[in-house]
């Protein structure tokens, strides 16, 4: 599924976006878990900033 994603965003129309991964750990069991995110490239370092 991730393939088909990456090959949307590489489409002429779609150039200035990327897919995002964080992986952040939960404060009540302590397990971890990943937030997805498409969003343009330029704002993608404010995505890991936070």
């Amino acid at each position: 599924m991730a393939k088909k994603v990456v090959a949307t965003l590489k489409s002429a129309t779609t150039r200035g976006y990327s897919k995002v991964i964080k992986m952040e750990k939960s404060a009540k069991t302590g397990a971890y878990c990943f937030k997805e995110q498409i969003m343009p490239t330029d704002e993608s370092a404010n995505f890991f900033k936070k």
